[in-house]
């Protein structure tokens, strides 16, 4: 923890001096800030910190009951279903928060993640990411039912929620809730918008050959449609966005899964044999794999699918309509289901049964799932699912991390800033789309852009995770309370 403080405030220092340094000094100093970077990032997103989220996971898995398997099938009778839920104050429904919160989870880490962590860490990869997707389901479950325990109205009457809240309420920790407020601001203009944007004008490139210029032009502008209405314009166009997109991905798919149906038991059955094995035996492999880097892959890049740990999500199941802070927390079980072991594993299945990972060890990221697809759809319809679907999940990313940073930012000035991070978030769709294009040619910039904001967003997980331990107790009670009241039937499912 030490070495991280030093090397945050090395960062700050270093920023500092570039202000009064010329323009090659300030090559210099981005070249340092990038070190830094680096540094940190291999802290926040290594295997001591992927280890901490999860054992996090396990913890409340254990203390709670294993919620993940006793209100599995809950969660999903409170999706499909009719909601029960009796009337309560709330800015949008239970499945708008869900959807927001699925807009912002499912998103290019679903293609071009998944396909990176099997490409580093071999078939094993897919095993430690539903790991962390198990003990994930716990800690989002955690995570937003404590969201909505501690939320609180801000000046114009709207409900705000999420880490920062439950820091500052619950443990008393309002420095902390700042520290978390600040990391969570920041990324979302990188992680939640500039490499969204850029995912979507290289997916309609890469299917269309749209320049993304006109793509980068009418992104923003959809943008800046969606959010000018603020979180109930966003819930409206996610709620039919994200079961769209979803429904299209699975179908693309699914279909290569059924075509190679019979190789399915060979694909699970490689992908745990070598999550505890070297996969160097394996036929075709890259090299570089190993059980470490299946382990440290698998789990980070799961992590950073579903964000269970990372405190994103809760931000908006805070503002949903919902008589029990645990009825929405069936939601979040369901988010990280829907998310990672269903998409993401539709992905690795698609990359695995198609024999693209062997097949062609030099791709990675979506070039790598996109030869999959092509293989399993034939190039024609494999070059208009990806890119579609890419376009579709890095658009809703964009709408549901703007929330997000609306949040921390309102919670941070104060409700005034609301328009100022409209304003922003648009520009910054803008240049993402863009990129080189707007920056001379150069991609450079975008790339340090993208590299700080993962940092940023690992940085998010460290204070929403000691909430979370400190506040073991506080869920423990809330579980209680909820299962006594089901009993009794005070609570309707």
């Amino acid at each position: 923890m030490a070495a991280l403080f030093r090397a945050i405030m090395s960062i700050f220092l270093v920023t500092a001096t570039a202000s009064m340094s010329n323009a090659a000094e300030a090559s210099s100093v981005m070249d340092t800030i990038m070190e830094y970077n680096d540094l940190i990032n291999g802290i926040v997103w290594g295997p001591w910190m992927c280890a901490f989220i999860v054992g996090v996971g396990v913890y409340l898995t254990v203390i709670l009951g294993f919620p993940q398997f006793r209100y599995f099938f809950i969660s999903l009778k409170q999706v499909f279903g009719k909601n029960k839920s009796a009337k309560s104050d709330g800015s949008i429904s239970s499945f708008a928060a869900l959807a927001t919160a699925l807009a912002a989870t499912v998103g290019t880490g679903n293609i071009a993640g998944v396909a990176t962590a099997l490409h580093l860490g071999g078939p094993g990869a897919l095993f430690w990411m539903l790991v962390s997707a198990v003990f994930g389901m716990a800690t989002k479950f955690s995570e937003v039912a404590l969201a909505v325990k501690f939320r609180e109205k801000d000046a114009d009457g709207n409900w705000r929620g999420g880490t920062m809240h439950v820091l500052e309420k619950g443990t008393g920790q309002k420095w902390l809730a700042w520290l978390f407020a600040i990391f969570a601001f920041l990324a979302s203009f990188g992680i939640g918008c500039a490499v969204q944007a850029n995912s979507t004008a290289e997916g309609i490139k890469l299917g269309f050959n749209v320049p993304v210029m006109y793509t980068g032009i009418v992104l923003a502008l959809l943008v800046a449609a969606v959010i000018i209405g603020g979180l109930q314009s966003l819930a409206k166009v996610t709620t039919l966005l994200v079961p769209l997109m979803a429904v299209f991905y699975i179908i693309g798919a699914g279909w290569v899964a059924i075509e190679n149906a019979g190789k399915i038991p060979e694909v699970f059955s490689n992908a745990v044999k070598y999550a505890f094995t070297d996969p160097m035996a394996m036929p075709g492999a890259v090299a570089g794999w190993t059980m470490k880097m299946a382990v440290q892959k698998g789990i980070a890049r799961g992590i950073f699918s579903n964000e269970a740990g990372l405190g994103s999500a809760p931000m908006v199941h805070a503002a949903a309509t919902v008589d029990h802070p645990i009825r929405q927390g069936l939601y979040g079980i369901f988010e990280v289901f829907a998310d990672t072991i269903v998409i993401c594993t539709l992905t690795a299945l698609t990359i695995m049964l198609t024999g693209t990972l062997t097949a062609a060890p030099e791709l990675t990221g979506s070039q790598l799932t996109l030869a999959a697809f092509e293989v399993g759809l034939g190039v024609t319809y494999g070059k208009i699912v990806l890119p579609v679907a890419l376009s579709l999940f890095a658009f809703t990313t964009i709408l549901g991390w703007y929330w997000y940073s609306e949040t921390a930012a309102v919670y941070i000035f104060g409700t005034w800033i609301k328009n100022v991070v409209k304003i922003l978030f648009v520009a910054i769709t803008l240049i993402g789309a863009c990129g080189g294009d707007l920056l001379g040619g150069s991609n450079l910039f975008l790339t340090h852009l993208w590299d700080i904001a993962d940092t940023l967003n690992g940085l998010m997980a460290i204070p929403n995770l000691i909430a979370l331990v400190i506040l073991g107790g506080a869920m423990r009670a809330l579980v209680k309370d909820f299962d006594d009241k089901r009993k009794k039937g005070e609570l309707k499912i």
